[in-house]
């Protein structure tokens, strides 16, 4: 017995020995908390009391399974996003094969809420004038006088409107006065300063020439689709720097194209310095107007590879947003559509391939019809995600809504069942609109749904990064007069390239007017900064062919760059 306790404690004293020749194992600590997308129904809270109408008892044609769209913009320089919101209406009981029996009183309208600054909105519909008697579709805005105040652009069927800024509230319709006259059902449009005279154009997309009373089609379809009616062709003003405009869409080049137009959006996606303009067409190939410096452009969208889908189809293409997705410094194009959705990377020579399949953004998308959606970084982590809202194409079928949350190497993670209830409230999606409404850092977002009540969805993101916004004002002035000589940009800034260096990262981002499906965002350009809390470098190339540049910038704030003079 004592022998066998010696060699048991031998044995002990020998594993003791070994035990204190091995490494100590480190304490596990805990480990960095990862950002997190969260967004919630703010909707009531905020007082936003909106239901869009397509203007008849039943979904029953083109015109009213369109919907439409919404806008952030700044209308009284509060330092506040404002919401405007455009809706149909009941129209003529011939336009309808479903037409009311009883007639809302009053008819819907648009609806302009303005931003109180404390998560809380005011409805100034009536006193600022923006509630026009016409089917509205989209809208866009851009201050096209450079006089320090936004104007407002609301397009439709049979009717577009462009309303001055009156500085007090007041907007007045200018349409005749300015010499904006487009036909037939205008939809998308966007704001560009194409041949850079330091004031912002006009181009106006046009959808189909839609006949009411068409009614031929296959009972199994619901009613006609856009190819049952002919196409239209665009429309391109130029900007006369007088308060006016004068119709050049022949001269440009951009008449010769005749499309289904849904979508547009412009960028410089070739770095030369001039803003390009690409149009999402529905069942019709895609157009991309590349600007060639002289006031015309060159439809390159087959060339490009911009043109069809990923099988060579005609796609019906929705929302397109030009954003540098790749991280390169280059802008990377992203379309919505009725199949795969299109994440096209810039191949940097004139052309892009598409690399939704890759990301694994498309296999998931290919269950859904996609209208709305914003490219951002939700999170402030440093790389840019991807919102897309969903509905039924030709029947009012809800459906969940998408959240791609954007790894920094160039993929993205599904995310959508763990941002919130309130992206997997299934409604019929159409426009969407971006903004950080409350300025706290993160961009929130509000959804018009078809023939239902609209959605304003929080950020309620949680661990999220630091992040800086910029606002931009041109040079010019009202009154200045407008030349590619002149040293001046645009009072918006529209077509500047900002490029931001934080924390070893670039981030480039331009400035433009209309974006995702007949929508546009709040014109401050937001950039996540993940862990870093200083801006090292911040360039803006602006539009006037200067270059200014910033250093050491403290991050988690809004900044107004001024264009020097």
């Amino acid at each position: 017995m004592q022998s066998h306790k010696l060699i048991v404690a031998s044995l002990f004293a020998l594993c003791g020995a070994l035990a204190a020749q091995q490494p100590t194992t480190p304490v596990a600590q805990p480990a960095t908390k990862q950002p997190v997308i969260k967004f919630e129904d703010a909707t009531e809270s905020a007082h936003i009391h909106f239901t869009h109408s397509f203007g008849s008892a039943k979904l029953g044609s083109l015109l009213e399974g369109t919907g439409g769209g919404c806008i952030w913009f700044d209308y009284n320089n509060s330092g506040l996003p404002s919401l405007y919101v455009v809706t149909g209406k009941p129209l003529d009981d011939s336009m309808h094969p479903f037409p009311l029996q009883v007639k809302p009183d009053p008819a819907p309208h648009n609806h302009l809420y303005r931003n109180d600054g404390n998560g809380h909105f005011t409805d100034v519909t009536k006193q600022s004038g923006l509630d026009p008697d016409m089917y509205a579709v989209a809208v866009t805005a851009a201050d096209f006088d450079n006089d320090g105040y936004v104007d407002l652009l609301v397009t439709g069927y049979g009717k577009t409107i462009l309303y001055h800024n009156d500085g007090n509230g007041h907007f007045t319709d200018v349409t005749a006065k300015a010499g904006i006259k487009v036909d037939g059902w205008a939809i998308s449009s966007t704001w560009l300063d194409y041949d850079k005279d330091g004031c912002v154009d006009l181009f106006v997309g046009r959808y189909v020439k839609f006949d009411p009373k068409y009614r031929n089609f296959y009972a199994a379809d619901n009613y006609p689709g856009p190819l049952d009616y002919e196409g239209e062709t665009n429309k391109l003003f130029h900007n006369n720097c007088d308060g006016t405009f004068t119709d050049v869409t022949e001269k440009s080049g951009i008449n010769a194209y005749i499309g289904r137009t849904m979508g547009v959006t412009v960028g410089d996606f070739d770095n030369d310095g001039w803003d390009d303009i690409y149009v999402a067409n529905d069942r019709t190939e895609n157009f991309l107007f590349h600007n060639k410096h002289d006031g015309t452009f060159e439809e390159i969208g087959n060339e490009s590879g911009t043109a069809f889908g990923q099988n060579g189809e005609s796609t019906s293409s929705m929302g397109p947003v030009f954003a540098d997705l790749t991280g390169r410094g280059w802008l990377d194009l992203w379309v919505t559509d009725g199949h795969y959705n299109r994440l096209l990377r810039n191949t940097t020579k004139m052309g892009f391939e598409d690399i939704g399949a890759d990301t694994g953004v498309s296999q998931v998308n290919a269950q859904y019809v996609s209208w709305g959606t914003g490219v951002y970084d939700f999170d402030n982590d440093g790389a840019l995600d991807i919102l897309i809202y969903h509905g039924g194409l030709i029947h009012l079928i809800p459906q969940e809504h998408t959240l791609f949350r954007g790894t920094g190497d160039g993929h993205f993670k599904d995310v959508s069942r763990d941002a919130g209830p309130v992206l997997s409230e299934r409604t019929t999606a159409r426009g969407a609109c971006f903004a950080d409404y409350d300025n706290d850092g993160k961009v929130d977002s509000y959804l018009v749904n078809l023939g239902a009540r609209g959605t304003l969805l929080h950020n309620s993101s949680t661990n999220t990064g630091h992040w800086i916004a910029v606002k931009l004002v041109g040079a010019m002035k009202a009154g200045d007069k407008g030349s590619a000589s002149s040293g001046k940009s645009n009072r918006d800034g529209i077509g500047a390239r900002v490029e931001v260096v934080a924390g070893g990262k670039r981030h480039t981002a331009e400035h433009v007017a209309g974006t995702g499906y007949l929508s546009q965002d709040d014109n401050r350009m937001h950039f996540g900064l993940g862990d870093a809390t200083t801006v090292e470098k911040l360039t803006i190339h602006w539009p006037s062919g200067k270059t200014q540049e910033l250093t050491n910038q403290a991050a988690d704030r809004v900044i107004t760059v001024e264009e020097p003079r």
